[in-house]
């Protein structure tokens, strides 16, 4: 019997004993957990117009203190001067009545003093002193100080302990007045406060308590306003995106037609309208793919059961394997090549796959290779083939869609005319656009089918019957091609009398394209680009 060793059994319970810890620890979420979104904590945890309110509120408060604080500092300061002033009154008004008290007696005794004594009554809480300069000051004696309210005890002025004035004090802090008699100084007049406030007048501290009040009032008001202003902010911002995300919902469970149907000129609005084209532009794909599925499964079915059918009689016998019939399953194959090798390029064209090249082309140059290269393909059709030009018809574009654009309007033409008609193309040079007609005189278009002609896998019916008949692509290529190069396709026609297909493309503007350079951040005007030189290309039957 094998027998694990102490040492490797150790840590092989150490490792699993860790792993089931690292499980209860959340070190290994359970697959369950694994892919669900943890819930958010604090701020992020609140919805975007509760954050928006709470944010207004706070800007508010903020406002509201800084305003409170610097209105309180200038206030206070004002108060302050205010004070100040008050206590250089109640000196300079106490000096003159001591004045004239001792113009009278001559000396300072209790009556002189007396105007001291009565300021002290009126305004409680200040503290007055008044100095006789006639006499040296003695600090035990204290001769030289005939009146002091810090000693004021119970008795006369003078008598008491210490005096509680300010020592050396700052002009701020006391206010000084000169006792003059005949122009000298014979003493002078010490104001000081205990507070700040105590030269104000009832009033004044009134109108300055109910100040600070309506700033506190106005600051609640201001902070509940901005409160309302942010939440009503905050929905309007939030009711067009929650817009989006409905329909962003709706899309995504496969209505397909939900859309936003926001209008404005601002970012939001501006959203909106690019999220509904982008959900038209999945519609139309959608509805594409659906279509395209639906007429390939119909285009396919036809020759792909001939040659079933085919293959299956001559596998049991019916038919013998003879050349005839070789043949007819060839073409028919050859016949889905095309199909499948046209619908790829309608496709392409169709989802923007293919990069179209931007060159300056010559319209009249190309069209006349295109026609050169297909008098032969027309002839043997029994049909004439005439080419009208006009010269330096400039457009920008890529060549090689152009001529396949044409080479396609050309193949239908001779597709649906009559042997003995003929064809016309003309290139002419309008005011903006350029030209490429395509004339035949063939069987003809209703006006029910010219709304009908850019459709795929659609045929008029004489053409279905023709061996000929096409595979109901090469309009729609038409079509795709000549919207990439920003221009339109005219039809115009009557039964039985023949057909006209008309490519519109944009003229080749130097000056413009110019501009348009400049605009994007280029400097100077660029040189005109050469015409391609295009190369004799055979086209293909489409």
């Amino acid at each position: 019997m094998m027998s694990v060793k102490p040492d490797a059994a150790d840590r092989a319970a150490s490792a699993v004993s860790e792993k089931k810890q690292n499980g209860k620890n959340g070190a290994e979420p359970k697959p369950e957990d694994r892919g669900v979104p943890q819930k958010r904590s604090g701020w992020s945890s609140l919805s975007y117009t509760t954050r928006v309110t709470l944010s207004f509120a706070l800007i508010a408060a903020m406002t509201a203190l800084v305003a409170i604080g610097v209105v309180s500092f200038v206030w206070e300061q004002h108060f302050q001067t205010y004070t100040r002033d008050n206590m250089e009154s109640v000196a300079t008004i106490t000096a003159n009545q001591i004045a004239e008290n001792y113009t009278e007696s001559g000396e300072f005794d209790g009556e002189t003093v007396m105007p001291a004594r009565t300021m002290l009554a009126m305004t409680p809480g200040i503290g007055i002193r008044v100095v006789n300069n006639t006499v040296p000051y003695d600090e035990e004696s204290t001769v030289s100080i005939p009146f002091d309210s810090t000693r004021l005890t119970s008795a006369q002025a003078g008598v008491g302990g210490a005096s509680l004035a300010p020592k050396n004090p700052s002009p701020d802090q006391m206010a000084t007045a000169k006792i003059e008699v005949d122009g000298q100084a014979v003493g002078s007049v010490n104001v000081w406060v205990l507070g700040s406030d105590t030269l104000l007048r009832s009033a004044d501290e009134q109108f300055r308590n109910n100040s600070y009040q309506a700033m506190i009032i106005a600051a609640i008001v201001a902070i509940a306003l901005a409160s309302c202003c942010g939440f009503l902010f905050a929905r309007s911002l939030v009711h067009p995106i929650n817009r989006i995300t409905k329909t962003a919902k709706e899309i995504k469970e496969g209505n397909l037609s939900a859309r936003t149907e926001l209008t404005g000129v601002d970012e939001i609005a501006e959203l909106g309208q690019t999220f509904d084209e982008m959900a038209e532009s999945i519609e139309k794909d959608r509805e594409l793919e659906r279509r395209l599925t639906t007429d390939v499964a119909h285009e396919l079915r036809t020759p792909l059961m001939a040659i079933q059918s085919t293959v299956e009689a001559m596998v049991d016998g019916v038919f013998e394997a003879d050349q005839e019939r070789l043949e007819t399953v060839n073409s028919e194959v050859q016949r889905l090549g095309r199909l499948v090798s046209a619908l790829l390029s309608l496709s392409r064209l169709e989802n923007r796959s293919t990069p179209m090249k931007e060159e300056v082309v010559d319209v009249g140059d190309l069209i006349s290779q295109i026609v050169a290269t297909h008098e032969a393909f027309v002839s043997d059709s029994g049909l004439s083939l005439a080419y009208e030009m006009e010269k330096n018809v400039l457009v920008k574009g890529d060549a090689d869609m152009i001529r396949q654009a044409t080479a396609n309007l050309i193949s239908n033409a001779v597709r649906y005319t009559p042997e003995g008609g003929h064809i016309t193309v003309k290139v002419s040079r309008g005011d903006i656009m350029a030209a490429i007609s395509v004339r035949d005189t063939g069987i003809g278009l209703t006006p029910e089918e010219c709304k009908m002609v850019f459709s795929r896998f659609w045929r008029a019916d004489a053409g279905r019957a023709r061996a000929s008949g096409g595979l109901g692509i090469g309009l729609a290529v038409v079509k795709e091609i000549v919207d990439r190069h920003h221009g339109w396709v005219q039809v115009e026609g009557k039964k039985d009398e023949g057909a006209c297909f008309t490519i519109h493309l944009p003229l080749y503007d130097p000056e413009a394209e110019a501009r348009q350079n400049m605009k994007a951040g280029r400097t100077g005007r660029q040189k005109p680009v050469k015409p391609k030189e295009n190369k004799n290309k055979k086209s293909r039957e489409h």
